[in-house]
């Protein structure tokens, strides 16, 4: 899960999205199938599920579009200062549409999404991406007006990118910035797990080739960055 590293401000749903139905795990273990340790989790991490707002075409006026026909929030109240991931693609994996997790614990709050699209080979499908979250906020922070946008799709794309640790590049579209960030991550755990072999390593000429395998991958980091 990626934590933003800038300041993001929480939004506030108008009044007409609200939907406020409390979400039965039950519910999301028929659909979403987790397997016995995900519902241990759902029971130690978990106190209440909440559908608080549904951004719909009738609730936002703003029309939907194939990829994005409404957009979900959920609050879920925490046991534990963290969730496991695995918890929220259950959830995802049961509610084929995108949603915006905010998780509250000890009067602080973070949200917390996943790009989440229509499979390319089956639109029926749902294809669900890396986590990004924002830090823990105090519950009463201030709260920002949604975005402007022209649809649903487009007020997705900006309430998304918000949670992203880097900004895109000019022209990048939001497919293609989840990838490279995707890819960013990838490179910097493969960093991280060499530089851990560099300092377990004995022999000289592996130092040099892990050593190597490092500049390499940095270069790629620092590519992935701009």
């Amino acid at each position: 899960m990626t934590q933003t590293p800038f300041a993001y401000t929480l939004f506030s749903y108008p009044g007409q999205a609200e939907f406020n139905r409390v979400l039965p795990k039950s519910k999301i273990y028929e659909h979403g199938k987790p397997t016995r340790a995900v519902r241990d989790y759902f029971v130690s991490q978990i106190n209440q599920i909440v559908w608080q707002y549904k951004l719909a075409p009738e609730t936002i006026n703003l029309p939907a579009r194939p990829s994005v026909p409404e957009i979900e929030i959920f609050s879920i109240e925490l046991k534990t200062a963290e969730v496991s991931e695995d918890v929220l693609r259950c959830i995802d994996k049961a509610i084929p549409l995108p949603i915006f997790y905010n998780l509250s614990f000890d009067g602080r709050i973070k949200t917390v999404a996943a790009y989440k699209r229509p499979s390319d080979a089956d639109a029926s499908r749902w294809v669900v991406g890396d986590y990004f979250a924002s830090t823990w906020l105090p519950a009463k922070s201030k709260r920002s007006e949604l975005p402007v946008a022209l649809d649903m799709a487009g007020l997705y794309e900006q309430m998304l990118r918000r949670l992203m640790p880097q900004p895109a590049r000019t022209g990048e579209t939001l497919k293609d910035h989840v990838e490279r960030l995707s890819q960013l991550r990838r490179k910097q755990m493969e960093y991280t797990k060499l530089e851990a072999m560099l300092n377990r390593e004995k022999q000289f000429n592996r130092k040099v080739e892990i050593n190597h395998n490092l500049r390499r991958i940095q270069f790629e980091i620092e590519e992935l960055h701009s």
